[in-house]
């Protein structure tokens, strides 16, 4: 449930094997977050059912894995200022080419997760 006007914030961050996440606002509406992924490390390749993103890239450089079930995935290379918009069912996957922070806006469906492949053995 959203706070009321002027309720000052915690962000809490959540480690990752790649990183982690600072979530720094959640209402009943959407969630911002941070993510730091470490060089080299990448989230899993997922989707959502019905939670929507957008991210935009703060500082680093990363490969977006992106496409449609039924059609190929593209890779595309986003750097600082460059920002991506992911509906739900869309596949994608985060490759960090440098140490990379993404700011990261959703609907706050956090769980809807549907992870198609994960180098660090998870699974949902």
């Amino acid at each position: 449930m959203s706070e009321p006007p002027g309720t000052p914030t915690r962000p809490e961050q959540v480690p990752k094997p790649w990183g982690h996440e600072t979530i720094w606002a959640r209402s009943e509406r959407y969630v911002g977050k941070i993510l730091h992924v470490r060089g080299g490390e990448a989230l899993s390749l997922q989707y959502h059912r019905i939670k929507e993103e957008t991210i935009l890239v703060l500082s680093g450089a990363l490969d977006l894995e992106v496409g449609t079930e039924g059609e190929g995935r593209r890779t595309v290379r986003l750097g600082p200022g460059d920002g991506w918009h992911l509906p739900a069912g869309t596949r994608h996957r985060m490759t960090a080419r440098a140490d990379t922070d993404v700011l990261e806006v959703s609907t706050p469906e956090l769980d809807d997760v549907v992870r198609l492949e994960d180098r660090y053995g998870r699974v949902k």
